[in-house]
């Protein structure tokens, strides 16, 4: 089981900034598919995803704004959030599936999950 934390959440102003880390520990970072899911209702909506090969998806409503990236002699996932709006606040998580499935930021294929971090836009 791949344990994974989340930091870097909090409250923001619309159009300000916030980057979101993941460290993740118990398993190879490098056979991971890492990726970020938020859920601000009933519902948990699929963010970005970085395969261990660095290839990325994202949802089309942050593709111009965020920023997925992992290092991977930090076992660390990073979302950087960039001109942020209200309909942005939610709580944010870090979830770890295996490489190469193309799993993408549908939620089917994540094993692992974070605890969450809360990120607040207002407007």
């Amino acid at each position: 089981q791949v344990q994974l934390v989340e930091s870097g959440g909090g409250s923001v102003q619309s159009g300000g900034s916030l980057r979101l880390s993941c460290t993740a520990s118990g398993y190879a970072f490098t056979r991971l598919c890492m990726a970020w899911f938020r859920q601000a209702g009933l519902e948990r909506e699929g963010v970005a995803a970085i395969d261990s090969d660095g290839s990325t998806a994202y949802a089309d409503s942050v593709a111009a704004r965020f920023t997925i990236s992992r290092d991977n002699a930090k076992n660390t996932l990073y979302l950087q959030m960039d001109s942020l709006k209200p309909e942005d606040t939610a709580m944010y998580y870090c979830a770890a599936g295996p490489a190469y499935y193309g799993l993408g930021i549908r939620s089917l294929g994540y094993h692992s999950w974070g605890q969450g971090t809360r990120v607040t836009v207002s407007s």
